[in-house]
């Protein structure tokens, strides 16, 4: 089951960002990236990160989503889409995260998850009808996720340090 996020969710949708942020570097980039985004997993950030999941919220409810775990202890997964109002990021809907703990990996979560971005992410109005999303090339796992819900290859991302 899958709801819209609400304020009482908030320490575990942390829990979850923080497992999403550290995640990144599992296998993806060795130990250098796992520092670099366990680093600023700080308290500020941490209070900036939820005060704009909050102020997202306000402006429509299910761009956050929330699977609550089966046995009631906190959450399984969450998806972020970004408001329709930030659609002229991509000119598209934009999957900004989503992610299961690792035991409720292969349950369905994930799925529900999807379902419930690309519901709300066909309801915006959007200069080109799709769903992008950043995935690293070398996280396999999650690549064969996107994949399976139809995700295609399209344009490249690149980066610098600032």
């Amino acid at each position: 089951m899958v709801r819209p996020y609400a304020d009482g969710d908030r320490e575990s949708l942390w829990e979850l960002k923080r497992g999403f942020e550290t995640g990144l570097g599992e296998g993806t980039g060795g130990e250098e990236k796992a520092a670099t985004y366990e680093a600023k997993l700080d308290e500020d950030y941490r209070e900036r990160w939820l005060d704009w999941v909050g102020r997202c919220v306000d402006e429509q409810e299910r761009c956050v989503q929330v699977a609550p775990s089966p046995e009631g202890d906190g959450l399984a997964g969450y998806v972020f889409v970004l408001p329709e109002s930030m659609a002229f990021v991509w000119d598209a809907a934009v999957l900004n995260e989503i992610y299961v703990r690792s035991e409720y990996r292969g349950t369905g979560v994930a799925d529900d998850l999807m379902d419930a971005a690309l519901a709300f992410a066909r309801e915006q109005t959007l200069p080109l009808d799709r769903l992008v999303l950043d995935v690293d090339r070398e996280n396999e796992r999650a690549r064969r996720f996107y994949d399976r819900h139809g995700f295609a290859h399209w344009g490249e991302l690149v980066a610098r340090e600032l």
